[in-house]
């Protein structure tokens, strides 16, 4: 079915507000990461790597989380957003710091 047959329906069906913005999403995720689990990836990240490796993956990382018993389990997706979200706020950060005013 192409694109618009599939609006087309969905108009007919539910009406235009469902058709332009689509169903409102009933589900909600529990945050797997909190204040304290984010400062332990952090903290570990920026640790030397294990012996045999020259940096931490974000598998490697998630591995250790789990061994150390910060978690009972973790992807290493998770990590990766975890830390993109913290390299983001330290940018942002040393840019309002920078240029003395802040945005």
């Amino acid at each position: 079915m192409r694109k618009i047959d599939r609006v087309k329906k969905r108009f007919v069906e539910k009406g235009l507000e469902v058709a332009l913005n689509g169903e409102k999403r009933n589900r909600i995720y529990d945050k797997k990461v909190d204040c304290d689990l984010e400062a332990h990836i952090v903290a570990l990240s920026c640790s030397e790597p294990p012996e045999g490796f020259a940096r931490w993956s974000l598998r490697l990382l998630a591995d250790k989380v789990v061994e150390l018993g910060y978690t009972d389990n973790i992807s290493h997706e998770t990590i990766r957003r975890t830390l993109k979200k913290r390299n983001k706020a330290l940018a942002k950060e040393r840019m309002g710091n920078s240029s003395g005013t802040k945005q």
